[in-house]
């Protein structure tokens, strides 16, 4: 099932949260609060039973609030969770198998680096492919560097000739996250900038309302 994420999508990292002080429960209810309605759970090093406790308590609170939520790596954390899908890596479960196993109507989401995973991902069955690191980033070891506003631009048209929307990633700040917008993708995914200020709730309103602003042509 393809499907057009929210400009924001807001990524719940429990390491990060953990660093920022903040119980990964109380800070999808801030995200919520402040209008974030696509959530991503990541939870690398969490084991199994805990990770399934936490992504169940997080979709149930993200679903009261009509929001989506996608599971990052674990498929079988999104079907077990109630998830609305799952977003995988290069070195995960293929896109395949997770359709396989969540079937048609779950979102279905790959990282790609490069223009060739790009076209790869381009004949999976996805509902969004993602790009990164655009400009580097501190919060996850890709083994990729910043691929640039450029590489946006490419991603976004090899992945429109597939009617995939491009989520981007990686270094996104409010103060660039428009010009992510501007070069074709349709959603910017933000990991530490959204508890940089220390109020994630006023965080999210912020982003929501710089990325639904319409920015002048450029001569």
């Amino acid at each position: 099932m393809k499907t057009t994420p929210d400009a924001l999508c807001a990524i719940l990292d429990i390491d990060v949260a953990a660093r920022a002080g903040w119980p990964i429960l109380d800070l999808a209810a801030a995200y919520l609060r402040g209008g974030a309605r696509f959530l991503q759970l990541r939870a690398k090093a969490l084991p199994g039973d805990r990770f399934l406790a936490t992504a169940s308590a997080v979709v149930q609170l993200a679903h009261r609030h009509h929001a989506r939520v996608v599971i990052n790596d674990r498929a079988d954390i999104a079907r077990l969770s109630n998830a609305d899908g799952v977003h995988v890596g290069q070195d995960d479960l293929s896109p395949v198998a997770v359709r396989l196993l969540l079937g048609e109507g779950a979102i279905v989401g790959l990282s790609t680096h490069t223009s060739e995973q790009v076209d790869r991902a381009a004949l999976e069955p996805l509902s969004y492919v993602a790009i990164g690191p655009v400009f580097g980033t501190a919060t996850k070891a890709t083994g990729y560097e910043g691929v640039g506003l450029e590489m946006v631009q490419e991603a976004a048209r090899r992945a429109r000739g597939r009617g995939l929307p491009l989520v981007a990633i990686g270094g996104v700040t409010l103060e660039n996250a428009r010009s992510v917008l501007d070069a074709g993708a349709a959603s910017v995914a933000v990991i530490s900038d959204l508890v940089a200020s220390g109020d994630p709730e006023a965080r999210v309103r912020a982003y929501l309302e710089r990325l639904s602003r319409s920015e002048p042509p450029r001569v």
